[in-house]
C-alpha cells in the first residue's frame, strides 16, 4: 500500500523551542520536519501542528508554524483528547428529513468519514506525545503513518520502542523522502522538481 497525497494530511506534534535542544538528533529532525510541511504546501497536503503546554515548553519554531494551517495547545500527552480527530474529520452534514423520517431530536447525526483517512505523523517525544497520538488515532480508525527520521526522544532507546510499539499497533513506518516519492508517484509530476530539490 503507497501513501496516497490527495488522501493524506500531515500532523506535525511538538518541535518547540525548550523541547528540541535535548533530544537525540534535535537538528536533523527538526529539519525533516520543516522538509515535511513544505512537500505538504507544495502538493497541497493539510498540516496541522500541536504544541504540548506551550506556556512552558515554548511554540513550534515560526517558519514550522506558517506551514501549518492551524495549530493545536494541548496539555494531554495526546493530541487526540484536545480534539485533534476533530479537526481531521470534516464536519457532519446535517440530516435531510422528510414527512416520514423520524422526528430530529430521535435522529442520530451521521458520523463524518474522514476525507483525508491517511495521517501522515511526526514528532517529539516519540515515546510519549507522538507515540499517544498515533495510538488513540488508529484507535478512531485512521490510517497512520510515522516518518521516522522527523521524530526523536531524548534518548534512542525511547524513539525505538516507540517505533516498534507502533509497528506492532499498525502504523506504517516510512522516511521523509519515501512520503515524498509516495505523494509523488512519477517524476513527470509538475511539482517534481521542486520536491527533489527539497529533499536533495
Amino acid at each position: 500500500m503507497l501513501l496516497d497525497a490527495s488522501e493524506s494530511q500531515l500532523v506535525l506534534v511538538d518541535y518547540q523551542a525548550r523541547l528540541m535542544p535535548a533530544l537525540h538528533e534535535g537538528p536533523l529532525v527538526l529539519a525533516n520536519a520543516l522538509r515535511l510541511a513544505r512537500l505538504a504546501d507544495l502538493l497541497k497536503v493539510p498540516t496541522l501542528g500541536t504544541e504540548q503546554n506551550p506556556d512552558r515548553l515554548g511554540q513550534n519554531p515560526p517558519e514550522l508554524r506558517g506551514l501549518c494551517r492551524k495549530t493545536l495547545a494541548k496539555m494531554h500527552f495526546s493530541a487526540v483528547p484536545e480534539g485533534l480527530a476533530d479537526w481531521l474529520r470534516p464536519a457532519a452534514r446535517a440530516s435531510q428529513g422528510n414527512a416520514r423520517s423520524l422526528p430530529k431530536h430521535l435522529q442520530k447525526p451521521a458520523a463524518a468519514a474522514p476525507e483525508r483517512a491517511s495521517i501522515v505523523l511526526a514528532g517529539c517525544e516519540a515515546h510519549v506525545c507522538l507515540l499517544q497520538t498515533a495510538l488513540e488515532l488508529l484507535e478512531q480508525e485512521f490510517e497512520v503513518w510515522v516518518v521516522t527520521d522527523a521524530c526523536s526522544s531524548r534518548t534512542e532507546r525511547n524513539r525505538d520502542a516507540a517505533f516498534d510499539r507502533l509497528a506492532g499497533a499498525g502504523a506504517e513506518l516510512l522516511t521523509t523522502e519515501m512520503v515524498a516519492f509516495e505523494w509523488l508517484r512519477s517524476a513527470e509530476h509538475p511539482a517534481f522538481k521542486e520536491v527533489q530539490a527539497l529533499i536533495k
